[in-house]
């Protein structure tokens, strides 16, 4: 098995509703987003998938999120904007850009702090959006 990936990061401000303590008021993080592609094979020029283009799908996907309080975000109102959901978000709006390498995984890893983190993983869907 391969892998390919890149690591980013972005600022943002939200609060979470329910039993979250003081992270129910307004705060911000200094997030940190992996982003790793894995499947079986790679090019015969050695690659499994070309860096660029996922660091391109990656950029447009965080740049809407950076100094943003998350919870204004129409895409994400309703929901409690936890780790885990936003690394659901982020795959769902990296996934498509990536159409031509269907079939292989891909896994958006998102950090609040250096030692919190959530995750989603899913295989890169040849339908867009």
């Amino acid at each position: 098995m391969f892998e390919v990936g890149l690591a980013l990061s972005f600022e943002a401000a939200h609060r979470l509703v329910g039993d979250f303590g003081p992270a129910q008021r307004l705060h911000g993080h200094t997030y940190r987003v992996e982003v790793v592609v894995r499947g079986e094979s790679i090019t015969p020029e050695g690659v499994l998938i070309n860096v660029g283009a996922l660091q391109q799908a990656a950029d447009a996907a965080i740049q809407p999120l950076h100094m943003r309080c998350l919870d204004d975000l129409l895409e994400l109102q309703g929901r409690n904007t936890t780790v885990e959901v936003l690394a659901q978000y982020l795959h769902g709006r990296i996934s498509p850009a990536l159409k031509t390498h269907s079939g292989a995984g891909l896994i958006v890893r998102v950090w609040e702090s250096p030692s919190v983190w959530g995750a989603y993983e899913a295989p890169i869907s040849a339908e867009s959006g």
